[in-house]
């Protein structure tokens, strides 16, 4: 048996032609070979899997090939380019960062870069996630990093860079390799199938690539994870299975209940997703990139946002025509806002479930409004049967008396309570408010008590038509409390705000003043300054008067606030230890003569 190599290592690329992705770093380091305008040091940072490592190993066998091509790539014949493949080569040296990390560690690198190559022009040392050397190696690496040999190159690799030390830094060309496409991972993987003679559809090539995360490694990785589990002949449902991903049709099923407003059918889904042993939050993801998917492909003209396979994109287009474009906007909003609470929620579940059906109901909502406009408009031209139809039941109990004088018919009368739209029955109410003009103001309150006890209707119009008489012969008759009883009535008002302390205290502690008026009378309360005046003016001050005039019983009582002046008793406030003291010995003779004969300091 053969010794098994995995792919990652077999199809690495060997070449600036073979890497994937980095088109515009493998220029720039050719062009720099070319011109013979190398640097001293450089700095490959970027995410895991994209080719730090392995530009920095290309980069190193090329600039020591004795015969390179034309196109700047190493000739794979010379003893430098032998011996590199071989693994034996003295003058590419690779050290690991996360385990030799000390000063020590960096010593003895610095006494190797004294020793020139023995085979080529360069001695290339490579030092891998450099991010994790320490503070004290840092400071020792820089001397060397700064003027190093002629004939020592460093390369840097890193997947943190923010963790460098500027002082590194700015000795380093740096290159930020990019993030390798979903497209260029589906070729990579395709070329690698054929080259095994692996059997694999587009889709389940996607479902890979999009695993991956942009890392050519991890794809590499997953793929042959996938033909250990399936053979030769790859199905996109065992693809799923192995990698635990959820389907695409479970997001496309979703949408289809939602847009019919089918919330249970959501729930069920969304229950065989957690029984299968999907992560919740996961789903919600999914869910979510679906929904923006849908509005790439409702727009024209945003197909290369799509990274997906060309028959899914007909799908996505098919579904997107038939969701209304606010409807996806409210979703994508309804599913992010899920994803950022998940983690404080108490009930995880019940968190995406009240999701699910907020989507069910956004579709509903939308439906259900469209025809109901154009029905309600003719009811809104037709105000007058409006207040005939309050209450149709008791309409006849109320109009049965009159009818007989005025309409010999009665059958206007009977219909109103079937029938609610016709305007018939309401002449028969037309003559009572004629009479109205001679009633005297206590007989509103008296008809509206007989229809009352007689279980009558009145309408709206006519009870708002009352209203303001009825207040203004009751505030005419209310009489107005004497200052006696609104100064004995005033702490009542501030036991009112007992779970507001300040406000209580500020209304106790404040002395208040009556002004006479014509037909009523004015408290007149004071505050410390002008900001605590602004303060009640605006958010209190009718809130206290309603108050103040229920327990003084009466309407003819307002409130005004003042400041209180500068010179006032109330306002000198004592804080001072020796200002209490002071203002104890002059209201206290014997206290001062005490202070006197002992002879104490106040200060």
């Amino acid at each position: 048996m053969s010794q098994y190599i995995v792919s990652a290592r077999k199809y690495r690329p060997d070449s600036f032609g073979t890497l994937i992705g980095q088109d515009n770093i493998a220029q720039t380091l050719k062009n720099s070979i070319l011109r013979g305008q190398l640097a001293h040091a450089y700095l490959f940072c970027g995410p895991r899997g994209v080719g730090k490592t392995t530009t920095a190993r290309i980069f190193a066998k090329m600039i020591n090939c004795s015969s390179p091509s034309s196109e700047m790539e190493p000739c794979g014949t010379c003893e430098s380019c032998l011996s590199f493949a071989e693994g034996r080569s003295y003058c590419i040296h690779e050290l690991d960062a996360a385990s030799n990390n000390g000063v020590e560690d960096i010593k003895a690198l610095m006494d190797q870069v004294r020793i020139p190559p023995q085979v080529g022009r360069y001695s290339v040392y490579i030092i891998d996630e450099v991010h994790m050397l320490s503070q004290a190696a840092f400071n020792a690496f820089l001397k060397t990093l700064e003027e190093p040999p002629a004939h020592a190159i460093f390369i840097l690799a890193t997947t943190e860079k923010h963790k460098i030390l500027p002082t590194i830094l700015s000795r380093c060309q740096t290159y930020d390799f990019n993030r390798i496409t979903m497209e260029n991972i589906v070729k990579n993987l395709r070329m690698v199938a054929s080259s095994e003679n692996i059997s694999i559809d587009d889709e389940s090539l996607h479902v890979i690539a999009h695993k991956a995360d942009g890392a050519m490694r991890d794809a590499l990785t997953i793929f042959d994870q996938t033909v250990a589990f399936c053979g030769t002949d790859v199905r996109y449902q065992d693809v799923l299975r192995n990698l635990n991903v959820l389907d695409y049709e479970y997001s496309f099923s979703l949408v289809d209940a939602f847009l019919k407003g089918d919330y249970p059918s959501a729930l069920i889904t969304f229950d065989e997703i957690l029984t299968k042993g999907f992560n919740a939050l996961h789903f919600v993801a999914a869910l979510s990139s679906h929904l923006r998917d849908l509005i790439v492909s409702k727009s024209g003209g945003l197909e290369a946002l799509l990274e997906l396979p060309d028959s899914l994109k007909k799908r996505y287009k098919e579904q997107a025509d038939r969701c209304p474009l606010q409807f996806l906007y409210e979703g994508l909003s309804v599913t992010t806002q899920c994803e950022s609470g998940y983690r404080a929620s108490v009930n995880p579940r019940l968190h995406i479930e009240f999701a699910l059906m907020r989507l069910s109901f956004i579709s509903g909502r939308q439906n259900a409004s469209q025809p109901v406009l154009p029905q309600q408009a003719p009811a809104a031209a037709q105000p007058k049967p409006a207040p005939v139809a309050v209450q149709p039941q008791q309409a006849p109990a109320a109009v049965q008396p009159k009818p007989v004088e005025h309409a010999p018919a009665p059958a206007p009368v009977q219909a109103a309570p079937v029938v609610r739209e016709e305007a018939p029955a309401a002449p028969a109410v037309q003559p009572a408010p004629a009479a109205t003009t001679s009633e005297t103001p206590a007989q509103p309150r008296e008809r509206r008590s007989r229809a009352a006890r007689g279980g009558a209707s009145l309408s709206m119009k006519a009870m708002m038509d009352e209203s303001p008489a009825a207040e203004a012969v009751a505030t005419a008759e209310m009489p107005i409390p004497d200052d006696e009883t609104l100064k004995m009535k005033w702490p009542d008002l501030a036991k009112l705000y007992g779970d507001k302390p300040r406000l209580a205290s500020m209304l106790t502690s404040t002395t208040i003043h009556i002004e006479e008026g014509e037909d009523a009378k004015t408290v007149i309360f004071r505050v410390v300054n002008d900001a605590q005046k602004d303060w009640v003016e605006s958010k209190l001050l009718h809130e206290l008067e309603g108050n103040y005039r229920k327990i003084v019983g009466s309407m003819k009582v307002y409130l005004r606030v003042t400041v209180m002046p500068d010179d006032a008793p109330d306002q000198k406030k004592v804080y001072m230890p020796s200002e209490q003291a002071k203002e104890l010995m002059a209201q206290n003779e014997e206290v001062k003569s005490l202070v006197k004969d002992l002879e104490l300091d106040i200060k």
